[in-house]
């Protein structure tokens, strides 16, 4: 009995430690699935066969470790806010003739969802509908009407079927940007879709991808009339293939006129212009683009941070009370990349310091030292509030922005030199003032009048 009682003991604990195994291996499996991820991704379709016509581009997000949830754009269930939480950290809308959003998801949540921080890409083609219409100019961007489409003459794949809707977009037109657009290629565009135009007051909105100077916007099977109101809605360099938006906050969103552009078909066809002697591509730059944009749009490149902020004067190691006027001072900041999902120093040779009241009374650039950016200057003879400041702001990066408050006094008593060599004149003119008194009292005090005879 006893030994029985034994087995049955040695039994429970080695199923006990197996347990703790297990859970433990799942847990690691669970946490790496995490670090893994880069946030939950809602993608509305207009219909579920779409998942199978871009395959090709969804699984290239999931194989970066995006989780996609796959809904089609008038599902009942849909929800992207709950008591006041975002649900996703993403939105892929490739769902262009929607009438109405189903669930809760209207173009006020989706603008909230941007204003939140989120990042949305966004997918048209000729049949948009009114909502993503709507979508685009609350960022800058204005769609064509329903039904038009960017048409070339002179800039079309051969196998378009005749109304030279079939752009091949040449590499030049794209933005000059690879943290956007990826390493530049060779490799023409292929694009079928609705036209775009940018806000010119809206400095937020980028150009990513234009069309040729002999493209234009407008229905393919009407005539183009000189009336004022049936002119093109754009023309030229200033029809938008794709464009995007990086908000004050952050958040990117990116607009493609063509819902084809991110299809299978379009990353594996052939391309060639139809004029003669033209180039034939075996394949178009469709995916290279595609992926370069969804890892821009949805943060895995182009996202900056700072790290430490040190600053004090030169030869000493920890930061001071209070500054004093025309001090030595050295400032250094940490600034780092997100590449790949880890955080790596970040390359830049235009970051600049500003030492600001208000205005700045110094601007210098900070140059790499190690790991860190470093700059030693010297504090200007005004005292008062100041600020270390460092505000970055280039294409294709987020806003780097960092601040740091010091106090400014002037000398105390015993720091002013005792004597100061343009003060000579001064000095020698007090001292020959007190040597002139002196000697006059000796000869006022010592002068005996001599008296007077009868």
């Amino acid at each position: 009995s006893s030994r029985r009682h034994r087995a049955e003991a040695m039994s429970r604990h080695r199923f006990t430690v197996l347990d703790n195994r297990v859970f433990v291996f799942l847990s690691l499996v669970s946490m790496l699935h995490c670090a893994l991820a880069d946030g939950k991704t809602l993608v509305l379709l207009d219909n579920l066969n779409i998942r199978d016509t871009h395959s090709i581009f969804f699984r290239s997000l999931a194989d970066r470790g995006f989780d996609l949830t796959f809904k089609t754009a008038d599902d009942p269930s849909l929800s992207l806010i709950k008591y006041g939480q975002f649900l996703y950290d993403h939105l892929i809308i490739f769902s262009p003739s929607v009438e109405d959003f189903g669930g809760n998801i209207n173009l006020e949540t989706i603008t909230s969802f941007i204003d939140g921080g989120g990042n949305v890409l966004v997918a048209a083609s000729s049949d948009i509908g009114d909502p993503l219409r709507e979508l685009g100019s609350e960022c800058g961007i204005e769609f064509d009407e329903e039904k038009t489409a960017v048409i070339d003459h002179h800039n079309y794949d051969v196998s378009d079927p005749g109304e030279h809707t079939l752009i091949v977009a040449d590499p030049d037109n794209l933005l000059k940007a690879p943290t956007i657009v990826g390493k530049p290629t060779n490799k023409p565009v292929l694009f079928k879709g609705v036209g775009m135009v940018a806000d010119p007051e809206n400095p937020l909105v980028l150009d990513i991808l234009t069309g040729s100077s002999t493209s234009y916007s407008y229905f393919p099977d009407r005539p183009i009339t000189q009336k004022p109101h049936k002119y093109p809605h754009a023309v030229g360099k200033n029809t938008l293939l794709i464009a995007g938006l990086q908000a004050r906050n952050n958040a990117r969103v990116v607009f493609s006129g063509s819902l084809d552009f991110f299809s299978d078909a379009f990353f594996n066809s052939a391309v060639q212009k139809a004029t003669p002697g033209s180039q034939r591509h075996e394949k178009t730059g469709n995916l290279e683009l595609a992926e370069a944009l969804s890892r821009w749009v949805f943060k895995e490149a182009g996202v900056l941070r700072v790290g430490a902020v040190a600053h004090h004067r030169v030869g000493e190691a920890d930061p001071p009370a209070a500054y004093t006027i025309t001090d030595l001072v050295e400032y250094s900041v940490v600034i780092e990349m997100l590449s790949e999902g880890r955080w790596v120093p970040f390359d830049g040779d235009d970051i600049q310091l500003e030492f600001v009241r208000i205005d700045p009374f110094v601007r210098t650039y900070l140059k790499k030292n190690g790991g860190k950016y470093s700059v030693q200057f010297k504090l200007p003879d005004v005292y008062g509030v100041f600020q270390f400041k460092v505000d970055y702001n280039r294409l294709g990066y987020t806003h780097l922005y960092s601040s740091t408050q010091v106090s400014v006094r002037p000398l105390q008593h015993t720091q002013y030199e005792r004597f100061i060599a343009s003060a000579y004149p001064y000095y020698a003119s007090v001292f020959s003032m007190m040597a002139g008194l002196f000697l006059f009292s000796i000869v006022f005090l010592h002068m005996k009048e001599k008296e007077k005879t009868d």
